[in-house]
């Protein structure tokens, strides 16, 4: 067994939830409200960041200082939370890790850059709160992805040490975090970054949910 692996944590959207495509439809519309027309590349420059951040940086970019953060962070989750409730799916195979994890007694936990509110209603539209045995927000920490703050948090939670645990993650701002954490990662990048080097900081990089499975069962013996 590699390390002596106890736990996994998963990231939440674009690991456990579909969600990186409704994010960037929820954040097109609310930024084009508010005279920012992002474009689908330009939101995946901040994917990982905490929603206050993302939108400090843009009206930022744009240099947009009339607009009101708090008002565009409410619609962004607004318009976020509809689309969970009515588009949102569980990220395919990830019943089977879940699963698998399950059936070797696998500690499992959540660690997420997303608000506690989306957080919730994630758990609660996929089903998953039974499953996890911590959840962690970085809403109201100090630091957010990069920093690992989040994920030492979940550890803690698990009462694993950040050694013996596998993060699965998405953005590299989130890998990045996992590295930092001292926890081995797994990189699941959309397919649009699939083939770059950026996510070289992690320990394996996998295509898709079914091929972390399969490395799963070489690390968890």
């Amino acid at each position: 067994m590699h390390r002596s692996l106890k736990a996994v944590i998963f990231d939440m959207d674009g690991v456990l939830i579909d969600s990186e495509p409704l994010w960037r439809q929820a954040m097109m519309k609310a930024f084009a409200e508010s005279g920012m027309p992002l474009t689908e590349e330009e939101c995946r420059k901040t994917m990982g960041l905490r929603i206050h951040e993302v939108i400090h940086y843009w009206i930022h970019h744009y240099q947009a200082n009339q607009v009101n953060a708090t008002e565009l962070e409410y619609r962004v989750m607004s318009i976020l939370l509809d689309l969970i409730d009515s588009n949102g799916t569980l990220i395919h195979g990830i019943a089977d890790i879940i699963q698998f994890c399950k059936e070797k007694k696998i500690k499992m936990g959540l660690a997420t850059s997303s608000s506690n509110q989306l957080m919730k209603a994630v758990l609660i539209k996929l089903d998953l709160g039974l499953s996890l045995s911590a959840t962690v927000s970085a809403e109201h920490l100090r630091y957010g992805k990069p920093h690992p703050e989040v994920f030492i948090n979940c550890a803690e939670l698990l009462n694993v040490p950040p050694q013996e645990c596998v993060v699965i993650e998405d953005s590299l701002n989130g890998v990045i975090a996992g590295k930092a954490a001292q926890m081995l990662v797994i990189a699941v990048p959309e397919e649009k970054f699939q083939k770059t080097d950026k996510f070289i900081v992690a320990d394996y990089t996998c295509q898709n949910m079914p091929q972390v499975l399969a490395l799963f069962k070489t690390l968890f013996i």
